[in-house]
């Protein structure tokens, strides 16, 4: 019975929300929004829970000496540290609870929580970010490596688009005539990326779609249960 209620639930409230896709009018609009008032409390809930969760393992490995265990340290005094300021002062928009600390603004020229966002949080994101360029990079060197005709392929492409994209590909087209205008490599490169590449984003969102819709309907009839912690 108890995973029974939960398949219930689950069916009724994916067949609602599917029909008031097609008949967005009462009572199902109204459901609707009180079904989105429901998934934004649960989520709430759910954030609280991760934040516990992320608190509970940060401790354990600490206490354990596990190898890195001062990078988990430091995980877990950013968090802290975030989250006593935010309830504290709050963010630029909302005051915390202890008002908008006006001596904190006038001392650090913004709220501790947007100061260390701003100037902590961004500059760290940027540093992760630049080294995820040579991540790419790297992968990229071995789908351009020359094994087939798709990889041939490939490597044309990414080469006349990277080179279409910089001041050099429009060096080595310009001496074309103004009638091979087409075969500039920057105006090959905008095609490339506005037919082509589009049309395979397309492809790539429609499998994904259907993908969902199947996962979905998967949920909807009770055949997918991993959400309830197994298949049994």
């Amino acid at each position: 019975m108890k995973r029974n209620i939960p398949l219930i639930l689950a069916f009724i409230t994916g067949i609602l929300v599917v029909i008031s896709e097609f008949i967005p009018h009462r009572p199902f609009s109204m459901m609707i929004t009180t079904l989105q008032d429901w998934f934004m409390i649960i989520s709430g809930f759910a954030i609280l829970l991760g934040q516990i969760s992320l608190f509970q393992s940060n401790l354990a490995r600490i206490k354990a000496r596990e190898e890195g265990w001062y990078f988990y340290l430091a995980g877990l005094i950013s968090f802290c540290l975030m989250l006593g300021f935010g309830l504290l002062w709050g963010t630029q928009e909302f005051k915390g609870l202890a008002g908008h600390g006006s001596n904190v603004q006038n001392w650090l020229g913004n709220k501790p929580f947007d100061y260390l966002f701003e100037y902590a949080y961004m500059p760290l994101s940027a540093t992760l970010f630049s080294l995820l360029a040579f991540f790419i990079a790297s992968a990229a060197y071995r789908a351009f490596i020359i094994r087939s005709f798709e990889s041939n392929l490939l490597m044309i492409t990414a080469v006349i688009v990277i080179l279409g994209r910089t001041s050099f590909g429009g060096m080595l087209t310009s001496w074309l005539p103004e009638n091979l205008k087409f075969w500039h490599l920057p105006n090959l490169s905008d095609f490339i990326m506005e037919f082509p590449n589009s049309a395979a984003q397309r492809a790539i969102m429609i499998s994904a779609a259907l993908g969902i819709i199947g996962s979905s309907l998967r949920i909807i009839l009770g055949i997918e249960r991993s959400y309830l912690g197994g298949d049994k």
